[in-house]
């Protein structure tokens, strides 16, 4: 396994003994910490030290348990639908060549069944492995990518948990109560189209999937969802909000939140996909967290896209960046911050724009402009430094520019780093999903 370094990290377990002393030590310090179980359950906490090992960790109570071959390093939590689930059998862009150099003996890889629950429960199946080709090959290939890019680039050990699984909607990942007592996230949740796979029901996957991991202790976690949830657009930036602020509340830790926008794809409901990736921008909002933009690797004949290496080279380099504090990366692609008229021209201002913007051909595409009635025509746009003037000459009073604003959008503004910008719009008029 991986524990988590320069933390109070909490151990913690069951006892047929209603009251008994535990005592646990780390090898590292032989500092051992004691409490005793109520219940027949117990838990400490034990000071870690910075990343390394192999140490071991003995339990004492009536009976004596050690753990071997303990690293201490960092620990991330990766959920999400198909595309976390997504594995090297199931296939993706070299995944045979992938597998075969996947020796990493310090990434270790914890992947958690998928099963459901109607209460939180205490204890979940799985077991800690270290990465070798076979355990790889069955293992989240985003997750698997990302932990490798951290223990290459900081070479530490990392732990990465996996608990996703596929056409899961947000819902089912987070606290029964936080949509029940919501009534918009109520009337949303009507909306998803059940499936005989599994339960749609809130709470579900989170109870059986999540609430057993509280509070074993974490450096972050990472996310890859939405499509599930397209058909109820406009409270997914609350529903995912709340997704967030719940587990944090539950581990009683801030920790960073990277997730990734979904791919361009050709839903047969309008406007579904673009608005789900609008929501997902707007969560950026959210304090220490990240979106990962993919629009330049999706495929809009396969919700599975095949490049998963660079999802999650992306998403490592949010937490390179942002936890790890690495210097000279470039962790994200242009973010509309805001627009000025300029006459008949429209100056849409970015974030993560700083070293300047361009494009991939010979001009920009996907950029679209309209007035006061509201309809949307192909625009002219041109890179002026960091921003991008947008002008139709039809247009003689344009109010509104909205940029790649379609499900299957694959435009070609980026920045300097090569990251894709994200659509946008400038306006709030309700667009709605046709189904």
């Amino acid at each position: 396994m991986v524990i988590q370094q320069n933390d109070s990290v909490a151990i913690w377990g069951w006892t047929t003994e209603t009251i008994e002393k535990i005592t646990v030590t780390g090898s590292w310090n032989n500092q051992p910490a004691s409490c005793k179980a109520f219940q027949g359950k117990w838990m400490v906490r034990l000071a870690t030290p910075k990343a390394g090992g192999p140490f071991s960790i003995s339990i004492k109570g009536h009976e004596e348990l050690t753990l071997s071959n303990v690293m201490v390093g960092e620990v991330w939590l990766a959920s999400g639908q198909s595309n976390m689930q997504w594995n090297a059998k199931r296939g993706f862009n070299n995944a045979k060549e992938e597998v075969a150099k996947a020796n990493y003996p310090n990434i270790r890889l914890f992947h958690i069944p998928r099963h459901q629950a109607t209460s939180a429960q205490q204890d979940t199946p799985g077991e800690w492995k270290e990465c070798t080709p076979e355990s790889m090959e069955e293992f989240s290939a985003v997750a698997y990518f990302f932990a490798r890019n951290l223990h290459q680039q900081l070479d530490i050990p990392i732990g990465i948990i996996n608990s996703s699984w596929g056409g899961t909607p947000a819902e089912v990942w987070v606290e029964e109560q936080v949509v029940e007592r919501d009534q918009e996230l109520v009337e949303a949740q009507k909306q998803l189209p059940e499936n005989n796979w599994h339960s749609f029901k809130p709470g579900r996957m989170y109870n059986a999937m999540i609430a057993p991991l509280i509070p074993y202790t974490l450096a972050g976690s990472i996310w890859y969802q939405g499509e599930s949830n397209r058909v109820a657009p406009y409270t997914y930036t609350k529903l995912f909000s709340g997704l967030i602020d719940c587990w944090r509340q539950k581990w009683g830790s801030e920790f960073p939140f990277y997730y990734v926008q979904i791919a361009p794809f050709k839903y047969k409901e309008k406007n579904a996909g673009v608005l789900i990736r609008e929501a997902q921008m707007k969560a950026m909002t959210v304090p220490n967290s990240g979106m990962v933009v993919v629009s330049d690797i999706g495929n809009i004949n396969n919700i599975h896209p095949g490049n998963k290496q660079d999802v999650g080279k992306r998403l490592a380099n949010w937490a390179l960046a942002k936890t790890y504090n690495k210097t000279g990366i470039t962790y994200c692609g242009p973010i509309y911050r805001d627009m000025e008229k300029e006459g008949k021209n429209i100056i849409i201002h970015f974030d993560y724009a700083e070293s300047g913007l361009m494009m991939k051909g010979k001009e920009l595409t996907h950029f679209e402009i309209a007035g006061d009635d509201k309809v949307f025509v192909a625009a002219n746009a041109k890179i002026i430094g960091n921003t991008v003037k947008v002008w139709n000459k039809k247009v003689k009073q344009p109010v509104a520019v909205r940029f790649a604003w379609d499900n299957i959008a694959e435009p070609n503004l980026f920045n300097k780093a090569g990251l894709p910008a994200s659509c946008f719009r400038t306006d709030n008029w309700h667009v709605p999903v046709i189904k």
